[in-house]
């Protein structure tokens, strides 16, 4: 059995802590959130956890809870990841689009990459290849929240196969 995931994630930028994205530490300002607000991690961490009937990210981590202040995103993500596993899936694919004006994201993407994959190697199938990560980087083109570099936001699909 097969199932897809679709996740979404948005924060504005004012943040108190540095810009992080898909485990990456970039230029510029932060991200306002409870964690270090994420939204490439949040939005894969959502794609995983609706195919398999779980809570969103939301619920597992609330905001309430002052043990996830400031927690790294890659690392809810891998316990995400553990959580999938207990169910029995494997991840097959992520795929991920970031919505962003600035900064550049280009330079970024395969250290994203190989940050989120390794975060899912528990959900991998095993002996097979790790799990397929892909990036797309947009801007906003001078419209909306992020045209206007309010904030960030992603969107991702995941592809779950039941072990």
């Amino acid at each position: 059995m097969i199932r897809v995931g679709l996740g979404f994630d948005v924060h504005p930028f004012g943040g108190s802590g540095p810009l992080v994205l898909g485990g990456v530490t970039l230029e510029g300002d932060g991200l306002v959130g409870h964690s270090d607000a994420d939204v490439v991690a949040h939005a894969v961490a959502d794609a995983l956890l609706g195919p398999v009937g779980l809570p969103d990210l939301g619920t597992l981590f609330p905001a309430s809870d002052e043990q996830h202040r400031d927690a790294s995103s890659i690392e809810l993500l891998r316990e995400v990841g553990a959580r999938v596993h207990a169910e029995r899936w494997w991840v097959v694919n992520v795929d991920v689009v970031v919505a962003a004006e600035a900064p550049r994201l280009a330079p970024h993407l395969d250290a994203m990459k190989v940050n989120l994959a390794a975060a899912l190697e528990a959900v991998r199938r095993p002996m097979g290849p790790g799990v397929h990560v892909s990036i797309t980087p947009k801007r906003g083109e001078g419209l909306g929240f992020v045209g206007r570099t309010e904030g960030i936001a992603a969107w991702a699909v995941a592809l779950l196969e039941l072990a």
